[in-house]
C-alpha cells in the first residue's frame, strides 16, 4: 500500500521504516546530527509547502531516504493504519 507525504509524493508503506514529530525529535542533538548528514548526502526530500511538522525515515534502492512532510504524525500513521 502506498501513502502520500505531501506535494503528490507517495511511498510503499513497506519502505518506511519510522514516522518522528519533527519539533520533538529535533530538540535531541542526535537526531540535528542524523538530519544534517542525511541532507548533506542529498538523502532529504522535502515535501512540506510550509513548515515541515513531522518526517518519515524510509528505506529505497538500500538508502535511507528522508522524507519531510507538513502532516503531522497521527495524521500519517492513520493513514497507513
Amino acid at each position: 500500500m502506498y501513502i502520500s507525504l505531501g506535494k503528490e509524493k507517495n511511498v510503499n508503506t513497506d519502505d518506511i521504516i519510522a514516522i518522528f514529530d519533527l519539533d520533538i525529535t529535533s530538540q535531541s542533538h542526535l537526531t540535528r546530527k542524523f538530519l544534517r548528514s542525511a541532507e548533506k548526502e542529498g538523502n532529504v526530500v522535502n515535501t512540506a509547502d510550509d513548515i515541515p511538522k513531522s518526517f518519515a525515515l524510509c528505506r529505497e534502492d538500500g538508502k535511507n531516504i528522508v522524507y519531510l512532510s507538513q502532516m503531522a504524525t497521527s495524521t500519517l500513521v492513520k493513514r497507513i493504519l
